[in-house]
């Protein structure tokens, strides 16, 4: 069974546990993407699906595993998701039927691409601690702009390293008002 991974943030550049047997293809599913996951462990706000934001590209790669649970657990790993939070690893494959619009528009990429089984990142936004919490625009400028210190380079780098064509609502708002433009290796359009 050939596995496939979907990323768009810092998966790209810290697979960490993640076993990948090929680079990363700029060719994802194009998804609903924003910067609005204020992270538990690290001081950033990452990019998290979230239904109604702008369609922005992804990037695949193949895992180093052909069995579904193996990707899942090594994605849940990577990402620290507890089992008792099984739906924030989204799953695809020929045998399975997607559950919700976002599975469907992954699910018939990876028809379209010959691809056995697709796993990714569902975790929802978060802000003031509440999952599924969607900040506002100014919510997420007032958070980055009183960041400091380590806290504030972390979130900046985050930003900062997203590849340049995630180019979202509040990316350019961020540009804009904390001058956060993407790093020069964030204009690679194939990350090996």
């Amino acid at each position: 069974m050939k596995i496939a991974v979907i990323a768009w943030g810092s998966l790209l550049w810290k697979p960490g546990p993640l076993k990948l047997a090929s680079g990363w293809h700029p060719d994802g599913p194009r998804l609903p993407l924003e910067f609005a996951r204020v992270s538990e462990d690290t001081p950033e706000l990452a990019l998290a699906l979230c239904p109604g934001a702008g369609i922005c590209p992804t990037y695949w790669a193949w895992l180093a595993t052909a069995d579904v649970e193996t990707a899942r657990a090594m994605l849940r790993e990577r990402e620290k998701i507890t089992p008792a939070r099984p739906d924030w690893v989204g799953t695809v494959t020929a045998a399975t039927r997607a559950g919700d619009a976002m599975a469907a528009t992954i699910d018939a990429w990876r028809r379209a691409h010959g691809i056995d089984a697709v796993v990714w990142t569902a975790l929802p936004a978060r802000f003031c601690q509440h999952d599924g919490r969607m900040p506002s625009a100014q919510e997420v400028l007032h958070w980055l702009a009183t960041r400091t210190g380590d806290e504030r380079a972390a979130a900046e780098h985050y930003i900062r390293r997203t590849p340049a064509h995630i180019d979202t609502r509040y990316r350019r708002l961020i540009e804009d008002r904390l001058g956060w433009r993407a790093l020069r290796e964030a204009y690679v359009t194939r990350m090996l």
